[in-house]
């Protein structure tokens, strides 16, 4: 049976909370209406409360980062950050993997088929080898399976404004708690959830198989260490080309195809923890012009670009051939999307 109680202003801030139970998921959550209120109560966080301010967007693309080493995530919609909440991921022996996920399949009412049919509420599956987002225990550490474990009334909420696709970003380490490592943005899964080797790009400026997602929300990752761009439609790989990226920003960047004032598309920088200060940001033509690609690759990209892609920048490897080789780039156009 599911419990709710309603509790007084206990934040300095003077904050209605509410307090939903479901089994180990108790957690408290704060409701606020501006971004200053967000990030204040965001800030002091403890384990197994969260804070929602859905008003700031009421509607776009959404975007979900699970920060391993903070064990937070954070919510974007249309670019803007709604909320935050503490989490639990994979114990030691069941790591939570780290890269670029989308939601497979939603389930309120969700058991377990591991587990003996634990419970699993507002269930979104991230691999069909059973990592996904749900309620589940926050004792402040980690000590799941492997999934991400969030708070009841957190999870309901973030159950109700998700879609088939979206798009979840797993990166950090949650044993030695830093904040990017040498693949933390991508690793290849297969359909079943099983790791597979990168795309090889060989001899070729690039590669583009779009046939193997026909349909599915677009992640673009560029990753200024291997000078690589790699697309991927549906959460699969379906191209990858040689780059050229003039920035040496060792930090992790990411991008939202949004919908302007003005309902025209632009890429909105999404203020990830450690870059509040991008968030909102409008990607500058100046910023653009740092990345080159061949120009049957860019064509290919734009002809499929919708609100809700995403861009990754990040110092991290996407795992191209090993060799360390660079090939030179004969027909390159900088992007103006």
């Amino acid at each position: 049976m599911r419990h709710h109680h309603r509790i007084g202003a206990a934040f300095s801030l003077g904050l209605c909370l509410s307090l939903a139970c479901a089994g180990p998921a108790s957690a408290q959550g704060a409701t606020v209406s501006s971004p200053p209120e967000l990030a204040r109560v965001a800030d002091r966080l403890k384990p197994g409360e969260w804070v929602w301010a859905a008003s700031i967007a009421p509607s776009g693309p959404v975007l979900i980062y699970v920060d391993l080493s903070r064990q937070r995530a954070t919510v974007y919609r249309n670019g803007v950050r709604i909320a935050v909440s503490t989490v639990s991921s994979g114990k030691d022996g069941h790591a939570t993997p780290t890269g670029v996920f989308t939601i497979l399949q939603k389930d309120a009412t969700h058991h377990s088929s591991l587990y003996h049919s634990a419970p699993m509420p507002f269930q979104q599956r991230l691999t069909w080898d059973g990592v996904a987002l749900h309620a589940g225990g926050l004792p402040g550490y980690p000590e799941s399976h492997g999934c991400v474990h969030l708070p009841y009334g957190f999870s309901q909420a973030l159950f109700g404004i998700t879609a088939l696709g979206g798009t979840v970003v797993i990166a950090g380490d949650a044993v030695n708690h830093i904040h990017t490592t040498d693949a933390s943005l991508l690793v290849p899964i297969d359909a079943k959830g099983n790791p597979m080797a990168p795309d090889r790009l060989g001899t070729a400026d690039y590669s583009w198989t779009p046939e193997k997602a026909p349909a599915g929300p677009l992640t673009i990752i560029v990753s200024k260490t291997d000078q690589r761009v790699v697309v991927l439609r549906n959460g699969i790989e379906i191209g990858r080309s040689v780059a050229q990226i003039n920035d040496d920003d060792p930090g992790s960047h990411v991008v939202n195809l949004t919908v302007g004032p003005d309902g025209k598309p632009r890429w909105v920088y999404v203020g990830l923890p450690g870059h509040d200060e991008d968030a909102g940001r409008v990607l500058d033509e100046a910023t653009m012009n740092r990345l080159k690609l061949p120009r049957g690759f860019y064509d290919a990209i734009v002809a499929m670009l919708r609100p809700g892609s995403t861009i990754l920048i990040t110092a991290s490897s996407v795992g191209d051939d090993g060799r360390g080789q660079k090939l030179t780039i004969l027909d390159s156009v900088s992007p103006k999307l």
